[in-house]
């Protein structure tokens, strides 16, 4: 009796999407901003799960971007490298139509850019030093994406994320957006 009914509850539990209350995720970004890729790791839930076609959530990413560049002065070298992390809350909407589920969401969040100087070939002039700077700063950001249920459970998704340190309308020609391709897997 009980090898007949474990894969009878088995199946429901795989291929019900009212059983996903949490999604976890990871992804790989690009950019047009130095450096230009990286990865990203995002955490979400929904609510008011009550309304059969749209869904609503809130989530929190974490993306991180690093680089290092090698500079040539005339009288030394160095390696310079960039690090460039953000992480921010977000709140989305999305509607499922079948296996697609398209969605848009908006929030706030912080960056942070650090820059360092390691690995001299010569020890630099006391008034040649590289800079070591560190940044940070507040944006919203905005977002458009879709996720394709390939099975239940595991979700790849793909999505345009801008976002702005200013509060005013987007600049098209502003090169703060990014392509994000990931998978998030629902619990």
């Amino acid at each position: 009796m009980m090898r007949k009914i474990f894969p009878v509850i088995l199946c429901l539990i795989l291929t019900s999407s009212a059983f996903a209350q949490i999604e976890v995720g990871a992804s790989f970004e690009l950019r047009d901003e130095e450096p230009q890729s990286g990865f990203g790791v995002r955490i979400q839930s929904g609510f008011l799960n009550s309304i059969p076609v749209v869904n609503f959530g809130l989530r929190a990413h974490f993306s991180y971007f690093s680089e290092t560049n090698n500079i040539e002065e005339s009288t030394f070298s160095y390696d310079k490298n960039i690090e460039n992390y953000d992480f921010g809350l977000a709140a989305y909407a999305g509607i499922t139509l079948g296996l697609l589920e398209p969605y848009v969401g908006a929030g706030l969040g912080s960056e942070t850019v650090d820059l360092s100087a390691e690995d001299f070939s010569n020890p630099p002039p006391p008034n040649q030093q590289p800079s070591e700077e560190e940044e940070s700063n507040i944006y919203w950001n905005t977002f458009a994406g879709a996720k394709v249920t390939v099975i239940p459970l595991v979700k790849p998704f793909v999505e345009y994320r801008f976002s702005s340190r200013n509060l005013e309308l987007p600049d098209i020609n502003d090169k703060t957006g990014r392509i994000i391709f990931g998978v998030v897997l629902s619990f």
